[in-house]
């Protein structure tokens, strides 16, 4: 069986930390699950990582139930949170609860969403159709992006204050959990212990209940931006790299494929093969 929301919930309580992992497919979540990653986000910046995209905003529900059903066919034991695109929230509650229900039927446990207080209405008519909801406050790279770029949030004591009432509004609308994307880990520190709910940090140090990095960051195989907070663990692109060279090189040479990489007919069979092509 796998994780629960409960589950998630009483971690905090036990004082236990939460790893969360993005990923995006079938085979690295895979891999994910079985390594016992509490849980397992499907981003939206899927749009980013696999396909190329300059940011998040162009990615579609479309997409993003397809990554969900990915990684919801890899997933054993983690909990499995999903995002909700830009605009696929924002226009009405009715799109809200009609997208987090597409993704809930892909395969997601929970869905989450940015926005403050802002979303605080749309969270609890979400939660109260029986979805569960993790929030998401700080940097959203949905729309904060558009006005600010990717800026630290919370130096200032004022938008400190919004970024700690913001959390205590997002609890009272029902959220499970808050992310924090790029908080300052100050302010951070605060909301983890203002509100009952896990924060989950990106960004904002080691007062939050839990953290979460794309996996490909993790792993070193996503060049295109390397954000501070992403602690590599390996890297991977460059022995990819080195891989497919070589590769290159044994086709090249003939060394590969070798005999033991091939099929072969019997020598009977082969006999009669040239013997009717010789005829």
């Amino acid at each position: 069986m796998h994780k629960t929301v409960q589950d998630i919930l009483n971690m905090k309580k036990e004082k236990k930390k939460i790893s969360v992992i993005t990923s995006y497919d079938y085979t690295l979540a895979s891999l994910c699950d079985n390594s016992g990653i509490d849980v397992l986000l499907v981003g939206d910046s899927a749009g980013m990582v696999m396909l190329g995209y300059e940011n998040t905003i162009p990615v579609t529900m479309d997409q993003m139930c397809m990554f969900t059903e990915a990684v919801s066919r890899a997933r054993k034991n983690s909990l499995l949170v999903s995002d909700l695109p830009f605009m696929s929230y924002q226009a009405s509650i009715e799109d809200a609860i009609n997208n987090s229900g597409r993704l809930i039927k892909a395969g997601a446990d929970a869905v989450k969403l940015e926005g403050g207080s802002v979303m605080a209405e749309t969270i609890s008519a979400i939660v109260d159709v029986g979805i569960p909801v993790m929030g998401h406050i700080g940097l959203q790279p949905q729309t904060t992006v558009l006005s600010q770029g990717y800026k630290v949030q919370g130096k200032t004591k004022d938008t400190a204050m919004r970024l700690i009432e913001d959390a205590k509004e997002l609890e009272e609308a029902g959220v499970f959990s808050i992310a924090l994307e790029m908080v300052t880990h100050e302010v951070a520190k605060i909301i983890s212990e203002t509100v009952s709910i896990p924060t989950i940090g990106i960004g904002s140090g080691v007062g939050c209940d839990g953290q979460v990095l794309v996996v490909q960051d993790l792993l070193g195989m996503y060049d295109k931006i390397k954000p501070k907070f992403a602690k590599r663990y390996m890297n991977l692109s460059e022995d990819i790299v080195k891989s497919l060279k070589i590769f290159k090189k044994d086709v090249e040479s003939g060394v590969f494929p070798a005999a033991e990489h091939w099929f072969s007919m019997s020598e009977e069979e082969l006999k009669k093969l040239r013997e009717q092509i010789g005829s």
